[in-house]
């Protein structure tokens, strides 16, 4: 294990898993209080989902929030690019100060390796999603060149939408063929239930929105997907 990923885990001490929570949930007109709450309640990563228009049906954020986060938080900025052409874009997240950094296979097309050495040579973690249709063969000659997979349980674009279990069945192909050391990121329709699901698949990095941020008892929230 790099010292890089090493440290990433270390932060996560108190259970098995990571927790990221997805602002495009939170309260944008009070982003850094929003995301220190969940710090107190044990997430480590803040989940950024960057939509641009056009990878898909919608436009959320951008260089700039991740600007604006950057050492203003305890959290690692888990940056997850929707969107197209990420060899373009990548630098200008790490100038920004992204901890992490997942682009799409679905987007990258043959450009996948260049990603990937673009992100690790800025000395932060690189993972690649797959979106619900998309088959793990697409990613398998990556798996061991990144810190991370991430699975997408529901079509990227919006969130609030219902988790797809067929897609979680992926989690154990990618399980099955990863090193030990490899983060499985789940994203889409995440809770209480569906986490223990994808954590028996072999996940260990959950994002969740609207059952965090929405959440009236969000310590509870926090602490289910922690020890899912």
């Amino acid at each position: 294990m790099d010292d890089s990923l090493k440290n990433v885990l270390l932060n996560n001490t108190r259970c098995k898993n990571i927790v990221s929570p997805s602002i495009l949930s939170a309260d944008f007109a009070n982003l850094q209080s929003e995301i220190k709450k969940t710090e107190i309640f044990g997430a480590s990563w803040c989940h950024i989902d960057v939509m641009d228009g056009h990878f898909v049906p919608n436009i959320t954020i951008g260089v700039p929030v991740v600007k604006s986060l950057n050492n203003k938080v305890k959290s690692k900025l888990d940056v997850h690019l929707m969107i197209e052409n990420p060899d373009k874009y990548i630098p200008d997240f790490i100038s920004a100060g992204a901890d992490i950094i997942t682009f799409h296979i679905e987007a990258a097309d043959d450009k996948a390796k260049q990603c990937i050495e673009i992100i690790k040579e800025a000395n932060i973690l690189a993972g690649i999603a797959i979106k619900p249709k998309t088959p793990v063969s697409a990613v398998e000659k990556y798996i061991n060149l990144v810190d991370m997979i991430l699975v997408m349980t529901v079509e990227p674009g919006f969130s609030g939408q219902k988790f797809m279990p067929d897609a979680a069945e992926k989690i154990k192909e990618v399980r099955a063929i990863a090193s030990g050391n490899l983060i499985i990121q789940v994203d889409g329709g995440i809770n209480n239930e569906t986490a223990k699901i994808c954590a028996d698949y072999g996940a260990n990095c959950f994002v969740a929105g609207n059952y965090v941020y929405k959440n009236p008892d969000m310590k509870s929230a926090i602490e289910s997907l922690l020890s899912a």
